[in-house]
């Protein structure tokens, strides 16, 4: 049976009005450990079964001082595709946001943060995160930035490249 009272009934409902961003804003802060303001609250209707309604509605969207996007959603009904959800409503996000002649480089980092009341797999931590790292399949190796990509992104790592090069073009 679920809770009368749910975390997330609560930001869709209480923390919902203008008014009250800057508590949850304050509490996204602290949790992330980045200025966070919040865009817009919005529904939770993204797992739309026709093909022609599949939009994805994030429940929060939020952006950060140095222009990430943040987007947060709270789902309680159990999905077994939920990665795949997740994913989506990564790109979609991305290509919301670039137009027609931008470079690559113009990209804003999508930081997706799902909350979930079910479990999405098998692990024993109840916090997870996950980032993109490529990986030979005969050698099982890293991929590392070559010479000339380390200068041009002045030393960084392959999966902050993103971050530093929406930095350079500020």
């Amino acid at each position: 049976m679920r809770p009368l009272v749910s975390f997330d009934w609560a930001i869709k409902r209480l923390l919902r009005q203008k008014a009250n961003f800057g508590i949850l804003e304050g509490f996204l802060t602290v949790l992330l450990k980045e200025d966070i303001k919040i865009q817009s609250i919005g529904e939770s209707e993204s797992n739309s079964q026709s093909r022609e309604s599949k939009i994805n509605k994030v429940d929060i969207l939020c952006e950060t001082t140095d222009k990430k996007v943040v987007l947060i959603e709270l789902q309680y009904n159990s999905e077994n595709d939920y990665f795949h959800r997740m994913y989506f409503g990564t790109s979609k996000a991305v290509i919301d946001r670039i137009t027609e002649g931008y470079t690559y480089d113009k990209i804003a980092k999508v930081i997706s943060i799902n909350i979930v009341y079910f479990d999405l797999g098998q692990g024993e931590d109840y916090v997870y995160y996950g980032s993109t790292e490529f990986r030979g399949i005969h050698h099982n190796d890293t991929l590392r930035l070559s010479g000339h990509q380390s200068k041009l992104y002045h030393g960084k790592s392959e999966g902050s490249i993103r971050r530093v090069l929406y930095h350079q073009s500020q």
